[in-house]
């Protein structure tokens, strides 16, 4: 019998054809200037057409939310055209994909922003961590605090890059509310210490959020619309006082937008599954009525007891598509996997990014 991680789901309108999604991946191979992906990017996502849903590297939804390097962007034509040729060779290979819809807030650095002006952020504190640019790993400069007056600018930034993304033929977006990017930033009180209506309650720090998820819905229908959170990852410097209340409430909310999917990182975003007293993905779990994808150290035995259990309903798998464009069908087969070249993973060419043999070609070249 069929296990049920290899079965059929319908991630709200989105149809997959197993339960394994492919996490989203910053690799860093985008023009840095005009943010356009290349014909590497179709051949690299047309080989991991197998999944259940493709969701892509994160995507800055205007130049203000640019925090790395090469990285890729949804604001103009130039970027919807060459999208739109990935959505088309998927699509053409019989899978799924959906864009991650990305505001890194106060993870970027003034040579990344337009005009060299600060990132902005809920508050004018500093992560205090690193992120990429042309001359390496440096520190993240420090932000500035948005303006009241502001907020509308933003839900509209969302709203573009949402109607971008339809215009370029994918099956969905997922909206990035994890990892200490700027929605993230205002959920959680170590990043956001405002005294206005974006501040202070949870229903204030929830409020930029459901915003967008309301404008973005709007945009693209109940049902193709997802989330990624992170409720008790450090990830970017960001911390929160009560987690498990803020992301009660916040999961509660979720239920009106009927979205695809609710993606949860369960942990420490690339690190420990373990969580503190008083911490429960389970509990949130259950507040959520959709489709829930589960994150975040993920091998194949735990991914099918996972499912079987009722726990989670997708598993995202992320560090292993990297070396395995055909990592769903490995899986099921329970084939060996490849490993991944980490020398390769941030920037670079085709190394390490479309060379990684697929099963039958393994078996022919001792690369498995």
């Amino acid at each position: 019998m069929t296990q049920k991680l290899f079965t059929a789901i319908d991630a709200g309108a989105i149809s997959a054809k197993n339960r394994i999604a492919m996490a989203p991946l910053t690799r860093n191979r985008a023009d840095n200037d005009t943010g356009e992906v290349s014909d590497m990017h179709v051949d690299y996502y047309r080989q991991r057409a197998g999944a259940g849903i493709i969701i892509t590297e994160a995507t800055q939804i205007s130049p203000e939310g640019k925090g790395y390097f090469q990285t890729p962007g949804i604001h103009t034509e130039g970027q919807v055209a060459a999208w739109r040729k990935v959505t088309d060779a998927v699509h053409e290979a019989g899978g799924k994909i959906v864009l991650q819809l990305w505001h890194v807030g106060r993870i970027s650095h003034t040579k990344l922003q337009p005009n060299s002006q600060a990132p902005v952020a809920p508050s004018a504190i500093s992560a205090g961590v690193k992120t990429f640019t042309a001359d390496g790993f440096e520190n993240t400069s420090d932000p500035r605090a948005l303006d009241l007056d502001e907020m509308p600018r933003i839900v509209a930034d969302y709203t573009h890059a949402a109607e971008m993304a339809k215009k370029a033929g994918f099956d969905g977006i997922e909206v990035h509310g994890a990892n200490g990017y700027l929605l993230d930033q205002f959920l959680k009180t170590g990043s956001n210490t405002r005294d206005d209506a974006y501040g202070g309650s949870v229903e204030n720090r929830a409020r930029l959020l459901l915003e967008v998820l309301e404008a973005v819905t709007g945009v693209w229908g109940k049902g193709r619309v997802g989330l990624r959170l992170s409720p008790f990852s450090p990830a970017n410097g960001i911390d929160d006082a009560d987690p498990q209340e803020t992301f009660e409430y916040v999961v509660r909310k979720l239920n009106q937008f009927r979205l695809s999917y609710l993606h949860m990182v369960e942990g420490a975003t690339g690190g420990s599954r373990e969580l503190d007293e008083g911490e429960s993905i389970a509990a949130l779990r259950k507040l959520f009525d959709g489709v829930y994808m589960g994150n975040n150290g993920y091998d194949r035995a735990l991914a099918v007891k996972a499912v079987e259990g009722g726990d989670v309903d997708m598993v995202a798998f992320g560090v292993p598509y990297i070396a395995n464009p055909d990592l769903a069908e490995r899986l099921e087969k329970e084939a060996e996997l490849n490993k991944p070249d980490q020398s390769t993973f941030y920037g670079g060419g085709r190394e390490g990014y479309t060379d990684y043999p697929v099963m039958e070609k393994a078996k022919s070249c001792c690369c498995g």
